[in-house]
């Protein structure tokens, strides 16, 4: 978009300097629950085991419980992340894993699962090496895990305006998580014709995997493409399940939709 938009060559380097930088961040924003959850993993287990005195234990377990807390609706990556690594570092050393455990259909007997198998310290640095998000998720956020950390699907009610549970199926759960983080949360949005109409307009869609735009950042996205496309900027996406076109024609015009 850069290379066809009516720009000045200062204007370009620009915008060409903001692309590469965001570009560099790409890997850090794909990593982001692993990351921070690794980061709490290691500082609680060095903290609690090695370094705290008795009487800094309450300080400490303060601070760390207002780094984990959580709101309904919420993700907190250093909640999920190391409660994702404790999870995989007590299923491998207990050996919760393979298809003779997969196929145990007794709730206790899964429970209480051990074979001494200590391959959790192993694990989560295979893990760290060759996982991002979203295969993080795929592979580890489990029906088991869901369940015992009471993960939902919140959805707003609108009569009261308040989070409600919406779906507790973990599955569900799991789904509107990696819809969350893929992208890095952020929508995708792709052109689809740089000469819409034939008069050199801008036209975007959004791919719509479940989640509808906000308003007032898409209204402000389009505010400011226009500045840079100096032409008609359109978008179609959902809106509520309806399909919704919209649109910054002028500069002093409101984004509109139809």
């Amino acid at each position: 978009m850069i290379a066809r938009a009516p720009l000045e060559r200062w204007e370009r380097d620009i915008l060409e300097t903001v692309r590469d930088e965001a570009h560099y961040y790409v890997p850090q924003g794909m990593t982001k629950i692993m990351n921070e959850g690794w980061a709490t993993f290691w500082h609680s287990r060095i903290m609690t085991r090695h370094i705290l005195r008795d009487f800094e234990v309450i300080d400490f377990a303060d601070h760390h419980s207002g780094t984990v807390a959580s709101a309904p609706g919420q993700v907190n990556p250093y909640k999920l992340g190391v409660e994702l690594w404790r999870s995989i570092e007590d299923r491998w050393n207990t050996g919760k894993f393979g298809s003779e455990y997969e196929r145990c259909d007794d709730a206790e007997k899964r429970r209480t699962w051990d074979t001494k198998a200590m391959l959790g310290a192993q694990k989560i640095f295979e893990v760290r090496r060759i996982y991002n998000d979203v295969t993080f998720i795929e592979e580890f956020f489990t029906e088991d895990f869901a369940r015992e950390h009471n993960y939902f699907v919140y959805r707003r009610n609108p009569r009261t305006g308040h989070m409600e549970v919406g779906d507790r199926n973990p599955r569900a759960v799991k789904e509107a998580l990696l819809r969350r983080i893929t992208n890095a949360g952020n929508p995708v949005v792709v052109v689809e014709d740089a000469n819409y109409k034939n008069r050199g307009e801008l036209f975007l869609v959004h791919e719509h995997h479940g989640v509808d735009l906000q308003s007032d950042h898409a209204e402000e996205t389009l505010r400011m493409l226009h500045r840079i496309w100096k032409r008609p900027v359109h978008m179609k996406t959902l809106d509520e399940g309806k399909e919704r076109i919209l649109s910054f024609e002028a500069a002093e015009s409101e984004a509109k939709k139809s």
